[in-house]
């Protein structure tokens, strides 16, 4: 687990693996960033509490160098990776391990199961659940099991990141994406199951949820950069949007018909958030066509303006 400014979650997350009902023996290790709150105190009190639990130290406070750091202490020969953020259920586990045995991979995760508290939050947490936010890949939306491009978190087979070389360590975000990518093309299986689910708390805000799609967009085109014949269209599209609607809204000011464009957008937004939000309350419903808009445009402007210079 790599931790950064995890204090209000930490305990909870903890000790949700520490009561899972896998039948085997189970170790946490926490990799601890520069957090700027109380994080490394609670992190100590429940490495205290219990001897499963050890700490080791991630100084740059980068996820994939907390990762790596994490799996060199661990002694497993099962990997499990889980967010202080994130909330799994008591069998998850033994539910992933038997899954992993039972088809013979190297990575199995399930579905980002978005949950929010708030209104704000409860509307993006539509969006991510949604193909209109967030395209079809089946651990956002669910489907059948099998074969997949990447997972929401995964349990994985420590020969597997020992073959590829572990997380690499120059994506600051995509990492997962980028390394499942690897263990596919090493002969690897990565595997998704609608058995696994994990409760996922969506940003709190508008600006947050825009740079957190923004930095989504900028670092998956410096994968798509890396590792040629990875993008599709369901990564063209926001790029694609943010240009067509940027130019026809330009053109407009001559050319007033050009203006369809972007009025037609915004009416699909609005028409989409009503339908994936429905029986929420109604600031939740309000809200959920700017959450949309929010994700498509800030992932489009990053994979955009994405610099050279994050290139290795």
């Amino acid at each position: 687990m790599p931790l950064l400014n995890e204090e209000r979650h930490l305990r909870d997350a903890v000790a949700m693996i520490l009561a899972q009902d896998y039948p085997g023996p189970l170790e946490v290790v926490l990799a601890l960033g520069p957090s700027r709150d109380r994080t490394d105190e609670v992190a100590a009190d429940v490495a205290a509490a219990d001897p499963r639990v050890r700490l080791v130290p991630n100084p740059t406070g980068r996820t994939p160098d907390g990762l790596n750091a994490a799996i060199s202490a661990a002694s497993g020969e099962i990997i499990v990776r889980v967010d202080g953020h994130a909330e799994i259920p008591d069998d998850y586990i033994r539910v992933a391990v038997a899954e992993l045995q039972r088809v013979d991979a190297d990575n199995v995760g399930g579905i980002m199961d978005a949950r929010g508290s708030t209104d704000f939050e409860r509307a993006v947490a539509c969006a991510m659940r949604s193909p209109i936010g967030v395209g079809s890949a089946r651990f956002h939306t669910g489907g059948e099991p099998g074969p997949a491009d990447t997972v929401y978190l995964g349990v994985f087979r420590r020969s597997a990141l020992e073959r590829v070389g572990g997380y690499d360590p120059h994506f600051a975000r995509a990492q997962d994406w980028e390394m499942n990518h690897r263990i596919r093309e090493s002969g690897g299986t990565v595997w998704f199951t609608p058995e696994l689910r994990v409760t996922y708390r969506p940003r709190a805000s508008v600006k947050a949820l825009a740079k957190q799609y923004f930095h989504y967009g900028r670092w998956r085109r410096v994968v798509a950069r890396h590792h040629e014949g990875t993008i599709n269209p369901r990564y063209l599209a926001p790029p694609t949007m943010v240009v067509v609607t940027t130019a026809a809204t330009v053109a407009g000011f001559v050319w007033a018909p050009a203006w369809a464009v972007p009025a037609a957008y915004a009416a699909g937004v609005v028409a989409g958030g009503a339908a994936i939000s429905r029986g929420e309350s109604a600031r939740t419903r309000v809200a959920t066509p700017l959450v949309l808009a929010t994700m498509h445009w800030a992932w489009g402007v990053g994979f955009i303006t994405s610099p050279r210079r994050l290139t290795r």
